[in-house]
């Protein structure tokens, strides 16, 4: 996978917003990356020195619609890197 293709986007929220204090930054990832390529693709993409790199799968969940009809969200996974001292990421900036 190249590297546009395993990053998605970057998770906006927040709780995102507060641990970007701590130097960690929340990014969708596609389903089948694993740490190594997403660790390669923040470091090609935003050119910094990546610490740690911590990935989970966030469940599928309902939500209703009407009284009876009930749609699901498909799972997603996401990535929290953690970048080294003194290297930051802007993801506010328009591209």
């Amino acid at each position: 996978m190249m590297a546009h293709e395993v990053l998605l986007h970057p998770v906006l929220s927040e709780k995102t917003m507060m641990a970007e204090g701590a130097r960690q930054y929340v990014f969708r990832v596609h389903r089948k990356a694993n740490k190594h390529q997403v660790r390669e693709a923040v470091q090609a993409i935003y050119d910094v020195t990546v610490d740690q790199v911590r990935v989970m799968v966030m469940p599928a969940k309902t939500r209703r619609r009407g009284k009876r009809v009930f749609m699901r969200q498909t799972k997603w996974k996401k990535a929290i890197v953690t970048v080294a001292e003194g290297d930051s990421i802007n993801l506010y900036e328009s591209n």
